[in-house]
Order: C-alpha cells, then structure tokens, then sequence
C-alpha cells in the first residue's frame, strides 16, 4: 500500500504541536525549549563530553556552550573536569534541577495523553511501532550516500 504524500506533512505538523503545547505547560518555569532538552537529555546521560551532547541535541558546540553557561550561572548544571581529557568537560544536573525534571516529565505526560485522547493503549503502542521503525529506516538511509535514481537510469 503506497503511503501518504502528506505523511511527512503530518509528522512535522504533530511534532511542532506537541513542542508548542509542551512550551505552553512549561513556560511557568521561565525554561526555554533549547534549555529543557538539555535538561531531558543530562537526565538521561549525565557524565557526558559537552560535544557529544552537542551532536545528540543537533546543535554546534559553540551554540551549546552558551546556552550551558546560562544554566550553569542559573544553578541548574555543573561542569566538571575530565578525568581523562583537562581540555575537556562532563556535564552533570545539580540538584536543583531535579525538580524540574519532575515537572518537565509530568508537562510530557499531559501532553502525550492529550493527544492520544481516542487512541486505545494498543493502538498507541502499534503508532509506536510503526514510527520506531520509520526512524530506523531513516537512519539506516541517512547512513548511505544519496543517490538519486533518475539521474543513474535516465
């Protein structure tokens, strides 16, 4: 069965809504969008090199180190030297950030049941599925040159 022409219309679409609605919840905090995800992701790996959190979070390590030495003068994270590396910085979350983690799962969570009002558990896991696999196949595709098949046969 041939997919939608809009399927990536509706992904992009949904995507940015549930950022905008999360934004919505959160904006209470004073947090900005690019602020929570390095929240999100220090919640997940803590320890980690700022560069390899650069490239995990899509942005230029010039971008990250200025947004980290805000959230380190706000108390929120701490660098810490290197065992291995002196020129280099793990990026740990302090405990005041813990509670925001709290608060930023939560907005996630009453996000998330808001748009799937209608969708029943196995459906939500299938939609899970479905799209985890798409990402793979993507990755596995952004792996490889591309290449454009008309031009070859043409």
């Amino acid at each position: 069965m041939p997919s939608s022409p809009n399927i990536s219309f509706v992904l992009h679409d949904v995507a940015r809504l549930l950022r905008k609605r999360f934004e919505q919840r959160s904006r209470a905090s004073g947090l900005t969008r690019a602020q929570w995800q390095v929240l999100a992701y220090l919640s997940l790996h803590e320890g980690i090199h700022q560069n390899k959190l650069a490239d995990l979070i899509e942005i230029t390590p010039i971008t990250l180190a200025r947004l980290l030495d805000k959230m380190e003068a706000s108390g929120f994270i701490e660098r810490r030297p290197n065992p291995t590396d002196r020129r280099a910085w793990l990026l740990y979350l302090t405990p005041q950030a813990h509670p925001l983690i709290e608060i930023m799962r939560g907005n996630g969570q009453k996000t998330r049941d808001e748009a799937f009002v209608g969708l029943s558990a196995d459906a939500q896991l299938h939609l899970l599925q479905t799209l985890s696999l798409i990402k793979s196949n993507l990755l596995t595709a952004c792996a490889q040159p591309a290449v454009d098949r008309e031009k070859i046969h043409g």
